[in-house]
């Protein structure tokens, strides 16, 4: 039967005609996909490299699937060592009919190129041909290419010579000069001047971010121009090796190559479509700086034991960078130079502000910006206004610093003068400084009458105390500068005490640090030098006695002086000591009483809450917490998880081990006994550790509000914390 012929109706015509157009979905492949065998000889093993380029980003955690021909043989042991990606291990391998999954341990950006290097699993097919291996990732549809079994593979040439490595340092992560060669080239293949030779390095963070021409020798001349790109070093031919029928290359010490890691390794020089792998070379034991980077100087504004003073200081950690969002850790000497409260605005890194700071004891965390250009050698400037103290005492110091695991080690910085500050071990005698700090007013404080009172001298009991300084030697300001209280061993302190259980003058205290046995109490109004403060702690805040009949020394200081203020010996578990008597000391005449302070400017939509109470208050009324927010190691302040669901309204998971806190497409997560937090794929450390207190995962309030854009205030009118956005 012949098929009919006859045209379409007119309406099935019309019906196509207005039939509108549906476009496909765009699809994404790898572009510029190259497979390389180093051995392409039939039924013999071979290392395969395969480099392509992304259409598409790809995420930490996303796959990669190579699949090759059936004729391969691949090892079922297969695992992530036999593989690297840009020259690192990937996160996991898996292996299932002739494909290998290899799931990605970090981010990759469109555009980027990605080399992918398989070694020792794989064995050719037993017959000469062409054989396929096809490469996709799971954003991006296949490509593929052929390698030629019994020739040269994907159009290049492969050299079977395996040339000679000699490095200076076989130890890991130290710098290193290396020779590579010399071998002659392939056939007739001779250099000319202005070619590129490539040396693929084992591990991308061998190398620096640049090298001089005057540290390569191609064939004994300085190389014409040298560029990295990943783990690859390209090299120009210079003039003086043009003609030469053979290659030898020479990285000096001054290049500032590192060893990698303890393994067996390779090179490859691909010069005029041949590649040349170089023999195994091994790099075993521990390395001086497999850990450590190379030592800085500390410059210090005012060196004397105690004095507030600025820090700076350059860092170099090799082949180790700062990114931007990423940590960089500090730790000073002792936690009692650390200031209760720190501001990123007086840090800054390579002359950038910082985008967080936080403190944890001695240890402060430095969050590099988000528009930080990412670098090894870091200079890192803390301000005058940071309040970061010296030692009290005089002598050598250093401070590290820690980026991706890499810890340098400042050079010794010497702290100077006689230490007015008592050993807080030792009971001893109230003592009266005998120098007179050159900086304090004309007036020179006299606190011969002032005195510590303790309202109970009871062994192991909670006591409060009343201390009367009689004269200030320089002023303190409101909210910024501090009293300091440190009480000898065998006191216990509490981490946390409220500044509603300490008063100055009778007015609440604006804030209150706990370091250790150091109380730092921040007034909330000025106090001018000369001028008398009278501070009264309650027993509330739980500051327990010794449970050692004895004396003990307390002693007093400001931020503001560089020198003890006074110390004076109290009686635990026996009448206590003699005391001066006490002579109210008026303000002086001319200067008026502080005025109230005025509420903050606290937004409508506000929610507030305070340290130690169970309840949050929005718009005026107030709602019940499960837990009262605390303040943890002395500067983070915790609050329940319920806070962010009902207090902010934000999308908030928890049970007794996990917490997720959502907003917009922004998810926060972090795990109840862990100081480590994620935000979408980056993880960050904590302060202080989210803890399950009474059923209710506690959550750094900071951290969260920092990365979701919320606001913190503070009104030290009813010493509140207020959140906004």
């Amino acid at each position: 039967m012949k098929k009919s012929k006859k045209p379409l109706s007119l309406v099935v015509a019309t019906a196509l005609a207005a039939t509108p157009l549906v476009a496909a979905p765009q699809a994404f492949a790898i572009t510029d996909l190259s497979v390389e065998a180093d051995n392409t000889s039939a039924d013999k093993k071979s290392d395969y490299e395969i480099t392509f380029e992304l259409e598409e980003d790809l995420d930490a955690g996303e796959e990669i699937y190579i699949t090759f021909d059936d004729e391969f043989s691949i090892s079922k042991s297969i695992s992530k060592s036999d593989i690297k990606v840009d020259g690192k291990s990937p996160k996991s391998v898996s292996f299932k009919n002739n494909e290998i999954t290899i799931t990605l341990s970090k981010d990759y950006e469109e555009g980027d190129e990605i080399e992918i290097v398989i070694s020792g699993v794989i064995t050719n097919p037993d017959s000469k041909g062409d054989y396929r291996v096809e490469v996709e990732t799971e954003k991006e549809s296949s490509d593929y290419e052929k390698v030629k079994i019994g020739s040269s593979s994907s159009g290049s040439k492969s050299s079977s010579k395996n040339f000679k490595v000699d490095l200076d340092s076989t130890k890991p992560d130290e710098k290193t000069a290396i020779e590579l060669g010399d071998f002659d080239l392939s056939g007739s293949d001779e250099l000319k001047t202005g070619k590129v030779i490539s040396v693929t390095f084992p591990e991308k963070g061998m190398l620096p971010k640049k090298i001089s021409t005057s540290d390569v020798k191609v064939n004994g001349k300085n190389a014409r121009d040298v560029s990295i790109n990943g783990n690859t070093v390209e090299i120009e031919v210079p003039s003086g090796a043009n003609g030469h029928d053979y290659i030898n290359l020479e990285f000096l010490k001054n290049a500032g190559i590192v060893t990698p890691s303890n393994g067996d390794y390779t090179f490859k020089i691909k010069y005029d479509g041949t590649t040349y792998t170089s023999e195994k070379f091994s790099i075993k034991g521990t390395g001086s700086s497999s850990s450590t980077a190379s030592s800085f100087t500390v410059s210090l504004s005012d060196p004397t034991a105690g004095a507030r003073t600025s820090y700076s200081f350059e860092v170099d950690f090799g082949n180790k960078q700062l990114l931007p969002d990423e940590q960089l850790l500090l730790e000073f000497p002792s936690a009692d130079m650390i200031p209760g409260m720190l501001s990123a605005s007086e840090f800054t890194l390579n002359g950038k502000t910082a985008k967080r700071v936080a403190a944890s004891g001695n240890k402060v965390y430095v969050t590099a910006p988000s528009n930080f250009s990412k670098d090894s050698n870091i200079k890192v400037e803390v301000a005058f206004g940071a309040w970061i103290t010296n030692p009290k005492t005089a002598g050598t110091y250093n401070i590290k610093a820690t980026v991706d695991n890499r810890t340098a080690t400042s050079k010794d910085f010497t702290v100077s003068g006689s230490s007015l500050y008592p050993n807080p071990t030792t009971p001893t005698a109230p003592t009266t400084p005998t120098t007179t700090n050159p900086t304090a007013p004309a007036n020179v404080n006299n606190n011969n009458t002032a005195t510590i009172v303790l309202g109970s001298t009871a062994m192991g009991q909670a006591t409060g105390l009343t201390i009367s300084i009689k004269s200030l030697g320089a002023p303190l300001a409101k909210q910024r500068d501090f009293i300091e209280l440190v009480f000898p061993a065998g006191y216990t302190v509490p981490a946390y005490i409220a500044p509603g259980l300490v008063s100055v003058n009778g007015t609440a205290a604006n804030f209150v640090s706990v370091r250790g046995q150091n109380v730092l109490i921040y007034p909330s109004q000025d106090l001018p030098a000369g001028s008398a403060a009278n501070v009264v702690i309650s027993p509330s805040a739980n500051i327990i006695n010794p449970n050692v009949k004895n004396a003990y020394s307390i002693s007093v200081f400001t931020s503001e002086e560089k020198g003890l203020l006074f110390a004076r010996s109290v009686g635990v578990g026996m009448p206590a000591p003699a005391q001066p008597a006490v002579t109210p000391t008026p303000a002086p005449a001319q200067t008026p009483a502080p005025a109230a302070q005025q509420p903050a400017n606290i937004p409508a939509n506000a929610v507030l809450f305070k340290l130690g109470t169970n309840s949050y208050t929005l718009a005026g009324k107030s709602y019940p917490l499960k837990v009262a927010p605390y303040l943890a190691n002395g500067n983070t302040t915790m609050v329940p998880a319920q806070f962010f669901k009902e207090g902010l309204s934000l999308t908030t998971q928890w049970n007794n081990y996990t917490v997720a806190i959502i907003s917009g497409t922004t998810v926060v997560k972090f795990n109840v006994g862990s100081d480590k937090a994620t935000v979408g794929n980056k993880s960050y450390t904590l302060t202080s550790p989210v803890v399950l207190k009474d059923g209710m995962p506690m959550v750094p309030v900071r951290f969260v509000t920092d990365n979701l854009g919320y606001k913190v205030g503070w009104d030290a009118s009813t010493s509140s914390v207020y959140v906004y956005k």
